[in-house]
């Protein structure tokens, strides 16, 4: 018998490339979630007509309309629940969450950050990543929580830092790793591979894949 799908909503504040990603990824018929709804914090958010063209339902929940940050997440978490959404997925969303409304979707909000945490946490990443002068960067997956780009780990993907990199080289090898990382994350979540304890993600039936990549390449 076929399993229900799990139903949920992205949150986006700009073009949504991961937000694209996940929507294809979802049209499959053995994907374990549903996309239900796509809402932006912004309305000039490209984003939100790519998602309507599809035919997926969207809302536009303009944060400076609110007085507090807590009356735009009630707004925000009443969207969330008339969609009956059971998880959220962040794909470019560019707000920090209350304490309290992190609490409320607890291991069922989950952030794509585009460098391998811990490290590099915030903006310009990649700019970071090459001022480090580091030889491998990527992207993670994670579990929100109330601190910025922090919360348990769930996936992550390394991509090679090349010598004569830009930011803006880096941040396409990184992206189109982000691309991949991202659908297969939410798919380990809402087929119930996850479970998370003490603050620590446990995947069942992981891969045993030993491959290491190298950077630079090694002859």
């Amino acid at each position: 018998m076929t399993q229900p799908k799990i139903p949920t909503a992205i949150l986006i504040s700009g073009r949504g490339s991961n937000m694209m990603s996940l929507v294809e990824a979802a049209r499959a018929a053995d994907y374990p979630a549903e996309i239900v709804a796509v809402i932006s914090n912004r309305p000039e958010a490209a984003g939100i007509a790519w998602a309507k063209s599809q035919g997926i339902s969207t809302r536009v929940i303009d944060h400076k309309a609110f007085k507090t940050r807590e009356a735009f997440e009630a707004e925000l978490d009443k969207a969330l629940h008339e969609v009956k959404a059971e998880i959220v997925a962040l794909a470019g969303f560019m707000r920090l969450m209350t304490p309290a409304f992190v609490a409320k979707w607890q291991t069922r909000m989950i952030n794509i950050h585009p460098s391998l945490l811990p490290n590099f946490k915030g903006l310009h990443t990649h700019e970071q990543a090459l001022a480090a002068g580091v030889k491998v960067a990527g992207c993670t997956v994670h579990f929100v929580r109330a601190e910025m780009d922090a919360g348990p780990i769930i996936a992550q993907a390394a991509v090679p830092v090349l010598s004569g990199d830009t930011a803006e080289t880096l941040g396409a090898r990184v992206l189109s790793a982000e691309h991949r990382l991202y659908p297969a994350a939410l798919r380990l979540l809402a087929s119930g591979r996850i479970t998370c304890k003490n603050e620590k993600v446990h995947i069942y039936q992981e891969a045993n894949d030993s491959s290491v990549l190298f950077s630079p390449k090694v002859e």
